[in-house]
């Protein structure tokens, strides 16, 4: 059996394993930390393709998150558009927003920390838009209208939601697996390590980037339109907050990041911690956003490699403490 089946095989198991634990539990507690763990996953997962397999850090993802937000709100109040059609237009708006910023930054070079600084640029540009004209409902925001029922993407309990974003993760999942075992994803991975010589080998650098930030900014817009689906209230600061890229990059650099299961075991870890944090010390606002920042200076000290190659960093640091 070759490597590229049995990942396949892993992420049919996991999908029928939780498919099962979805359908038996009747914990509206549960199904609501599944439904916003595995949330949580879908943003790690499309950061991870960009950041993790390409090497190209994003602080400014929520740009890709509101676009597809603010696409699956207005496509329906606006637009008419059904909630289940306007879902893969959100995913293609962003993943348009996303060509855009790389067609821009890509073509003159822009890597590492100034890649970094533009896409955080970027989201605060569209924030700041959306809080002036009229049709994003301005620093108001769009209230989607309550209609219950499958037809309309809004579900009577949380497990119709946990279906809904459980399918989205496995087909995150099912191209991060694609894109370790296909050549775009090796000229990616080799652009991520070395992009003089994958230049010099025959590989386009500009091409390979422009679509792992579309592919990236169109899992983003489908985290965003899910988001719409849920909450039903959006607004810019929700759209393009930085809380969202946050999220996005600890949940793949704890889990490790360029690796297919390091997001979901990241997407996990974080959101537990945040739970607990959050009943402990519910009172303290922002404590979160000091544990996620505290988890990641640790992770990056002691387990560079993530939650998935734990093992590897903690032999390491013990070799290298040892006579």
């Amino acid at each position: 059996m070759t490597a590229l089946q049995k990942e396949v095989l892993r992420i049919a198991f996991f999908a029928l394993a939780l498919t099962v634990f979805l359908s038996s539990v009747s914990s509206g507690v549960v199904l609501n930390f599944v439904m916003m763990a595995l949330y949580a996953a879908l943003l790690a997962q499309a950061w991870n393709i960009l950041g993790g397999y390409g090497g190209q850090f994003s602080f400014g993802h929520a740009l890709f998150f509101g676009t597809g937000a603010y696409m699956q709100a207005i496509a329906q109040m606006q637009g008419g558009l059904n909630p289940w059609l306007a879902l893969p237009l959100s995913a293609l708006a962003s993943a348009g927003v996303g060509l855009f910023v790389g067609a821009l930054s890509f073509r003159y070079g822009l890597k590492g920390s100034y890649f970094a600084l533009v896409t955080l640029a970027f989201a605060e540009v569209f924030r700041i838009v959306a809080l002036s004209v009229p049709f994003t409902g301005a620093g108001v925001g769009l209230m989607v209208p309550l209609r219950e029922g499958f037809a309309n993407m809004q579900f009577g309990s949380r497990r119709g939601y946990a279906f809904l974003i459980l399918a989205l993760v496995v087909l995150a999942l099912s191209v991060s697996c694609w894109l370790q075992h296909s050549r775009f994803g090796a000229y990616l991975q080799a652009v991520r390590d070395n992009e003089d010589a994958a230049r010099a080998s025959g590989v386009n650098p500009f091409r390979i980037k422009l679509g792992a930030i579309a592919l990236s900014g169109a899992f983003m817009g489908a985290g965003g339109a899910f988001y719409v689906q849920v909450f039903q209230y959006l607004d810019p600061g929700i759209a393009y907050g930085s809380h969202t890229s946050v999220e996005a990059l600890v949940g793949a650099i704890v889990g490790g990041m360029g690796t297919l299961w390091g997001p979901v075991l990241g997407a996990l870890a974080l959101h537990a911690l945040a739970d607990l944090t959050r009943n402990l010390f519910g009172q303290l606002p922002g404590i979160n956003m000091v544990i996620y920042g505290t988890v990641l200076v640790l992770m990056i000290m002691f387990a560079p490699r993530g939650l998935s190659g734990a093992g590897k960093s903690l032999r390491s640091l013990w070799k290298g403490r040892s006579p």
